[in-house]
């Protein structure tokens, strides 16, 4: 446990995980809120609730890189600013506007999110040395877990206790502060060589850092979140079969705790592991659940996937960070917040196709395969065009570039 203490004695570095994490799990809480909000508040159909999350998810996904562009050229606090003034909007109003209202207004409340997330993972490349940041990644992928776990639970509890505008108001609340403490820490984005570094280079074009390495990153990001959501879907549908729905919460929270436990002993490994080959084996670990029927054994089973969860979502994250240029990375982890959105917009339908096809067993297949086909996709796309990946990788230069080769992984991600 020494890296992780030798990460939280950086300056400021502990401060901003405990913000964070609020934010994050008001994020991560903000569509079950809605979903009880129109469901009890309003008196309408799941269906109507869904088309609510539908929307702010949409939102979240195209937000991602113009807050990021945004931050990268205005500054991390003008963009809070922006961003907590519109949270707080949205959820003070939300018991006024009709359902039409807040279809239109859930939609710029994605689009203008507060950027936890991507702001947390600049700042940790920022604060810390290249020795440090595999730990420093492996404790937020936790704190995004922790979220996950904490975050949409509290709100369920909270429904049988308070009126849905009381919990959507608290859940607006919890966001608003979390996004005020990231503005009062504004902790700094870049390292003071790459600050000085972009002020004489300026921002570079697209095309310069959007390689295939980067893309095969991003693709991967995709596919793991299109993996998470469709498991989720997946246990619920086991366990309707089987008659233990009320166990789903005791399997997803056994999920949720290997991945914790595995990001944590990942972040003190002495080596990394390609990305590639990480998704490989959780979207491998997915596919034995399927033959799980019972609820003790499909805690096993998924136990078994969560190990590698935590794992996967880090070397994603600094692997992003060390291929994008300090003067667009703000950009660049908003295209990673985007493709995480779109997996699991995407996984639930894929899946739920899946398990109304077949049977629930088909869902773990479904699941584990998409990310066997993102593993395989992003371990190849920069083989098939290797001048645009070592110019890509010369371009990051020594402090951001990824090995392509997965056997001299060393203390760097592969794609």
């Amino acid at each position: 446990m020494t890296r992780y203490r030798q990460v939280l004695a950086v300056p400021g570095m502990a401060s901003l995980l405990g913000v964070s994490f609020l934010a994050r799990a008001a994020i991560t809480a903000d569509v079950m809120a809605l979903t009880m909000y129109v469901v009890l508040g309003l008196d309408m159909s799941y269906a109507a609730a869904g088309g609510v999350a539908a929307t702010l998810t949409t939102g979240l996904a195209l937000g991602g890189p113009l807050l990021g562009r945004l931050i990268d050229r205005r500054g991390l606090r003008t963009v809070l600013s922006v961003t907590i003034a519109v949270q707080a909007a949205f959820w003070l109003s939300l018991p006024l506007m009709p359902y039409g209202i807040l279809l239109g207004a859930a939609f710029v409340a994605g689009l203008l999110m507060v950027p936890a997330q991507p702001v947390t993972r600049q700042a940790i490349a920022a604060m810390t040395t290249q020795g440090q940041r595999r730990a420093a990644f492996a404790l937020e992928s936790v704190q995004g877990e922790l979220s996950y776990v904490v975050g949409p639970p509290i709100v369920i509890l909270c429904a049988a206790t308070m009126s849905p505008g009381v919990m959507a108001w608290a859940v607006g609340a919890a966001l608003v502060a979390g996004g005020a403490g990231i503005a009062l820490l504004d902790p700094p984005l870049r390292a003071k060589h790459e600050a000085a570094a972009a002020e004489r280079q300026g921002r570079p074009r697209r095309r310069e850092w959007l390689g295939p390495h980067m893309v095969a990153m991003l693709l991967m990001a995709f596919g793991i979140t299109v993996l998470l959501s469709g498991v989720d879907l997946a246990i619920i549908a086991t366990l309707e079969e089987s008659g233990q729905v009320s166990w789903a919460a005791v399997v997803v929270a056994t999920y949720g705790v290997a991945s914790v436990v595995g990001g944590l002993v990942y972040g003190v490994l002495s080596r990394a592991v390609p990305t590639w080959l990480l998704l490989g084996l959780l979207g491998l670990a997915t596919l034995p659940a399927g033959l799980a029927h019972e609820a003790p054994w499909l805690c096993a089973a998924v136990a078994g996937a969560g190990l590698l969860t935590a794992p996967t979502l880090s070397t994603v994250a600094d692997a992003v960070i060390r291929l994008a240029p300090a003067g667009v990375r703000g950009e660049a982890t908003g295209l990673q917040s985007s493709a995480l959105c779109a997996g699991f917009a995407l996984g639930t339908p894929v899946v739920g196709m899946a398990v109304d096809a077949s049977v629930p067993a088909a869902g773990f297949a479904a699941a584990g395969l998409a990310g066997l086909v993102a593993a395989a996709v992003g371990g190849l796309l920069p083989r098939c065009f290797p001048a645009r990946a070592r110019a890509q990788l010369g371009d990051a230069g020594p402090s951001t570039a990824v090995d392509p080769q997965p056997s001299a992984a060393g203390d760097r991600p592969a794609a």
